[in-house]
């Protein structure tokens, strides 16, 4: 660590170990490689035997080839290194630590799993707390060669020492250039992050961290390391992750497979309900109203709503004889259906039952009277099973019971409420104000397929399905309405709203999450004050904990101070990460004459920046914007991470990293966005190098960005 406290750039001198350390790392590349090859030859030894044989020794086959294909899976290594450190403990022993776990042929250990117990002090021993060690080796390699090594001689009388845990090995990868894909952490995981991600599995774990304090990261290598440490309940029952949108899931695809783990599921908050694609925008206010938590009580209401009685009596022709269900006794069935539990299209058979039963009563009775009388000869002895068989399906029948208990779809029900303003007013209006009730409205559409469903009604149709249950009667093999998970993640979890986060709960089989996010970067229409907003609609089954992470290690200190300015004026009750990389160079700012030189200075900026930094460049911009700086630098109309450069609007950007950003328009930035300067504090916090700030209307103030010799005309680089 420098003299002024903040780290600079590694340099590694050659160190005398390497080419045994080489070695061995060379011996546990083969091995990985030779079990590679057996599981692939016990596959095909399987398969070679042919289909036929037993029930039982075709699904002992079918197991076999599974797990051989997922041995296959976990032990492909890619680009990334097997093995990335050491640790050596007082008693004598060594072992080295990688991405998973290598045995000899005696099954002697030559590289230990991260996640393994022996592995915890490489991420947490201090030289006050040495865990065991007396010393802790890390390597930086590139692929499978080893190009320096680094160590910490964990000794209390030892020379000050760095918060940092390998610092030179940290710094080399920070200073690595993007490539459009997350990379994992698995190498540099510091001693608070490694707190986090070991943490026990049970109940809600909030993870509060500003920009570049690895939060997303943290999370993944948290969902490994409980796949590890409890393998055996959550193989079966599923790791969800939850992401922002789907480029974010794009970004970070590769993480888990990257750590051994495939089997997790990664999904978007509207893709939990994936009947439909959200491609509607809802107006400001529709977006708060259909996010705030009362809309629950909305759809419940609106369901029940639909549970009513005739407005006429029911006559049913059966023979000679007309039978009769007064109005007020199917206001009677309605209420004893109400009464009892379960989904709405679920009761729809106890209310056919009762009013069928009741209309079979007045047959049995009428012909009783009939031939008592004389009228008619005394019938032979009905049955009813086969009277309800008889009328169940007449027209007049059938109708009256749509009126009383129709089976919905969640779709049905929102679109039948968003379209009539007496149902939103029967629904809505103890709980919403007038103002509200109308920001629901929409004009009804020609059919079901031809709705735009907005990202707010997702939440809805989903609190729909949950209250109406199938519309047809379940088999026993029919996949489960909702999917429950063992353990469920959720990033950028400060953007979701009530409505939002009551679907996550419902997606937690015990309440086991991870929710990660920093309030300060909160740009969603409902912007929570406190984690407690959020956690008050979540499982409470056991004890919440909150955790900090505080070190900022992507963004430069540079461009912090600027952005730190912004989140002071946004939110200033919370504090902003401590950041340890030193860029050495202030944001620049270009100041265009109007939106054509606006686009054509941006398109420079990036690829001035793209040659000389090298890695990934984004053109940040306002959603006003992206069309015109789409075209101006040539980038692909859908979104590209791994291009050089890319375009991309301010609202898709939350939980991406690039090696150098161009901030177009901060003020539309701000001006556009529902929480305006988080906003902007989101776009200016995304560069791990380099940020140029390109604009044509004034600065917001809190910038503070207009000193003398920042502006230079347009083209002119210092």
């Amino acid at each position: 660590m420098n003299p002024s406290g903040r780290v600079g750039f590694p340099q590694m001198a050659a160190h005398p170990d390497i080419q045994s350390e080489q070695a061995h790392i060379d011996r546990a590349y083969a091995r990985v490689e030779a079990m590679r090859a057996a599981a692939a030859a016990r596959r095909q030894e399987v398969l070679a035997n042919g289909r036929g044989g037993t029930h039982q020794a075709r699904e002992e086959r079918d197991v076999i080839v599974r797990s051989s294909l997922a041995r296959e899976e976990q032990l492909k290594l890619g680009s990334e290194a097997l093995v990335f450190g050491r640790v050596d403990q007082l008693s004598g022993d060594a072992f080295h630590i990688g991405r998973l776990a290598v045995s000899d042929d005696d099954q002697e250990p030559l590289v230990v799993d991260w996640r393994a117990p022996v592995a915890e002090p490489f991420y947490r021993a201090t030289g006050r707390v040495p865990m065991g060690l007396v010393r802790r080796r890390h390597f930086v390699t590139e692929g499978a060669r080893i190009i320096g090594i680094e160590d910490e001689i964990l000794d209390i009388d030892a020379a000050e020492q760095s918060d940092l845990v390998g610092e030179s090995a940290l710094l080399a990868a920070l200073e690595r250039s993007r490539s459009g894909t997350m990379r994992d952490i698995v190498a540099t995981i510091q001693a608070e992050q490694d707190d986090i991600i070991r943490a026990p599995l049970p109940g809600v774990l909030v993870v509060q961290g500003g920009p570049g304090t690895g939060k997303t990261a943290v999370a993944l290598h948290r969902a490994a390391y409980l796949l590890y440490t409890h393998r055996f309940p959550l193989e079966r029952q599923g790791v969800l992750v939850i992401g922002p949108n789907p480029l974010f899931l794009r970004y970070i695809e590769h993480v888990l497979p990257s750590l051994g783990e495939t089997g997790v599921t990664l999904s978007t908050i509207s893709g939990l309900y994936q009947q439909h694609r959200p491609v509607g925008v809802d107006r400001p206010l529709a977006a708060r109203v259909k996010g705030d938590v009362r809309m629950a009580k909305v759809v419940a209401r609106a369901v029940q709503d639909r549970q009513r009685g005739l407005r006429a009596d029911l006559r049913v022709p059966y023979g000679a004889y007309s039978l009769r269900l007064s109005a007020a006794a199917s206001a009677d069935i309605v209420q004893s259906v109400k009464r009892r539990p379960g989904p709405h299209n679920a009761r729809r058979r106890q209310v056919e039952g009762l009013v069928l039963r009741r209309l079979f009563e007045q047959l049995e009775l009428a012909s009783d009277r009939a031939a008592r009388t004389g009228l008619r000869e005394s019938p032979a002895e009905m049955d009813f099973e086969d009277f309800a068989e008889d009328v169940r399906h007449l027209p007049e029948v059938r109708l009256a019971l749509d009126r009383m208990w129709p089976l919905l779809l969640p779709e049905e029900l929102l679109h039948d409420l968003y379209g009539a303003r007496a149902l939103i007013e029967l629904a809505g209006r103890r709980w919403l104000d007038e103002a509200e009730r109308k920001a629901l409205r929409r004009s009804r559409s020609e059919s079901l397929e031809a709705i735009s469903w907005t990202v707010a009604d997702v939440a809805l149709l989903d609190e729909a399905s949950v209250l109406l249950g199938p519309r047809r009667r379940r088999r026993p093999d029919d996949p489960p309405l909702i999917r429950t998970f063992g353990h469920v993640v959720v990033d950028e979890a400060q953007d979701l709203t009530p409505m939002q986060l009551r679907m996550v709960a419902r997606r937690s089989l015990a309440g086991s999450m991870t929710i990660v996010g920093d309030i300060g970067q909160a740009t969603g229409p409902r912007s929570p004050d406190s984690w407690d907003d959020v956690l008050s609609h979540l499982p409470a089954r056991k004890p919440s904990r909150l955790v900090e992470l505080t070190v900022n290690y992507r963004t430069p200190l540079e461009i912090m101070e600027v952005a730190n300015r912004v989140l002071a004026a946004a939110a200033p009750h919370l504090r902003p990460p401590t950041s340890v990389r030193s860029g050495g160079r202030a944001p620049d700012v270009r100041l265009a004459a109007d939106p054509r030189e606006l686009a054509e200075t941006s398109r420079a900026e990036a690829v001035a920046l793209q040659e000389e930094i090298g890695g990934t460049v984004a053109v940040i911009a306002p959603a006003s914007l992206v069309g015109l700086l789409t075209e101006a630098v040539g980038a692909a109309t859908e979104v590209r991470l791994e291009a050089p450069v890319s375009v991309i609007g301010v609202a898709a950007v939350k939980g991406l990293e690039f090696d150098g950003v161009v901030l177009v328009e901060p003020a539309a930035v701000a001006a556009e966005s529902a929480q305006g300067l988080r906003a902007l504090y989101v776009a200016l916090t995304r560069a791990t190098k380099r940020l140029v700030v390109v604009h044509t209307e004034p600065l917001p103030e809190v910038l503070e960005l207009t000193s003398a010799g920042q502006d230079p005309p347009p083209g002119e680089r210092p």
